[in-house]
């Protein structure tokens, strides 16, 4: 409630030179008014023209003046990886047998992993990881960039008729590759876009890197209006196969897999009609100010060299700081007055009376019809399901994306709007909700609404697999 006080201010303090410019159209309204019906007809001075011309000018400014554009999603394309590059149990068993051969223990780990994770039979891993054991290099990881990345850039292209010299913007986000010259580079240079695209290239952000890079575009297109935006959202895990024996650091071994998004925005007026969503909220926190939150995922060394992704789930589910902000910053923005009044409530007789009560956590599903919650585990998606009160139809994205494809990193909540799409279950005026979590430790929000119905195509990543699912997910998988 104090950061909504705190962003309600700073929002009156923007729109008090709104304030001041209609109180002074309506003083001088009130003064033309004061004259005769007779005398504006028959003796219109230039005075009194040049204040009616004012007024009319003032009215369209107070409501044009320094109002957000919209920012519509036009379309979003993921990639769907070749059926050659499936990752099978029984294949990822007998891999992890031979290459931790001397690390019985390790493979132990690995395979209790597997068999509690969620993932299904068919998530992939790109091809230089299928090797025993893996040696990839520069060049297989800038394949597996190229591969992801123009895969689904065509589709895109392919889908919206749009031409890459179209693009005025163009953000990739990857967080554990870095290349020289850069991931946006070296779109642009791909598809030949015009000279003064604007590129960004965003690293080092984990898995919430998606919704940063929505809301980086969004405060550019407040920019430069009638533009077109791109947004990539990918992961390369050819360079971060780990060899070692920490526990922390083998976890992503085992959950993460290919995959990637493209998504297209736009502040044209005459994409209203085109497009599927209009953003209505971007929210980021960060909570990683200690050594508890900062080292919930992040890159390291181990003791005996061997480099790879720590991914602590135990520290994820307790560091619930940056959960905890951005719920009480989305709330205020989206919850109906009844959920904001006990909300507000429960903060009063917490804080302020000292009554021994639980935290209230507000019903989002009376401002949500769909939530999608990054798909980084099982553990993670069963954590949110009970800290929001959500049922298992809530979560059905989160968890058939887990199983379908993986974690995926930042392009998991496109994967999971792609499903709920491919059912058929998104219509005009619902609601969605993208939670992602990501290194640091960061938690972000993105509310969009959808502004038509949308059919379920026979095209995209679910299309030849939609019809299978929901699949049942029993706890263990033995193998």
């Amino acid at each position: 409630m104090i950061n909504y006080a705190r962003k309600s201010y700073y929002n009156y303090i923007n729109i008090l030179p709104k304030l001041f410019l209609l109180t002074v159209a309506f003083a001088i309204s009130l003064l033309a008014i004061k004259q005769s019906p007779y005398h504006l007809l028959n003796h219109v001075s230039f005075t009194h023209a040049l204040t009616w011309f004012f007024l009319i000018i003032s009215s369209f400014a107070f409501f044009f003046w320094k109002k957000p554009q919209t920012i519509y999603l036009v379309d979003v394309a993921c990639f769907k990886p070749s059926f050659a590059l499936r990752v099978p149990f029984a294949a990822a068993a007998e891999h992890g047998r031979i290459i931790l051969a001397s690390q019985p223990k390790s493979y132990d780990f690995q395979l209790k992993i597997l068999e509690r994770s969620g993932l299904g039979e068919e998530t992939c891993a790109p091809h230089p990881l299928h090797y025993i054991p893996p040696n990839p290099n520069m060049t297989d990881a800038r394949d597996e960039a190229h591969l992801v990345i123009f895969s689904a850039m065509d589709s895109l292209f392919q889908n919206t008729g749009i031409t890459p010299k179209d693009i005025d913007i163009l953000i990739v986000n990857c967080s554990l590759f870095a290349p020289t010259p850069s991931l946006s580079a070296m779109v642009v240079n791909k598809y030949k876009m015009k000279s003064d695209v604007k590129n960004y290239n965003l690293s080092g952000m984990g898995c919430s890197a998606g919704l940063i890079s929505i809301d980086f575009a969004k405060n550019l297109l407040q920019v430069y209006p009638e533009s077109y935006a791109v947004v990539v959202s990918t992961e390369t895990l050819t360079p971060n196969s780990y060899m070692g024996t920490e526990r922390a650091m083998l976890l992503p071994n085992v959950l993460f897999r290919i995959g990637g998004a493209a998504i297209l925005l736009s502040n044209k007026m005459s994409q209203h009609k085109h497009a599927k969503y209009k953003l209505l909220h971007v929210v980021r926190t960060h909570k990683g100010s200690d050594d508890k939150s900062y080292r919930c995922v992040s890159q390291e060394e181990d003791k005996d060299g061997h480099v790879g992704i720590a991914l602590n789930l135990d520290l994820m589910l307790t560091a619930g700081k940056a959960l905890k902000s951005n719920i009480s910053t989305i709330g205020p923005l989206v919850l109906p007055v009844s959920e904001k009044l006990k909300f507000a409530a429960s903060i009063l007789g917490r804080k302020f009376l000292e009554i021994d009560m639980k935290p209230y956590m507000p019903d989002f599903k009376k401002a949500f019809d769909h939530f999608c919650i990054h798909a980084g585990g099982r553990a993670v998606i069963d954590e949110l399901q009970k800290n929001l009160g959500l049922s298992d139809e809530d979560v059905e994205a989160s968890r058939m994306t887990l199983h379908r494809f993986g974690n995926t990193s930042s392009s998991s909540l496109w994967y999971e709007l792609g499903y709920i799409e491919a059912k058929g279950r998104m219509k005009k005026g619902d609601r969605v909700w993208q939670i992602g979590f990501g290194s640091g430790f960061k938690c972000n929000s993105g509310v969009w609404e959808c502004i038509k119905d949308i059919e379920a195509t026979k095209i995209g990543a679910w299309a030849d697999c939609i019809h299978r699912y929901p699949v049942n997910l029993p706890k263990v998988v033995k193998l």
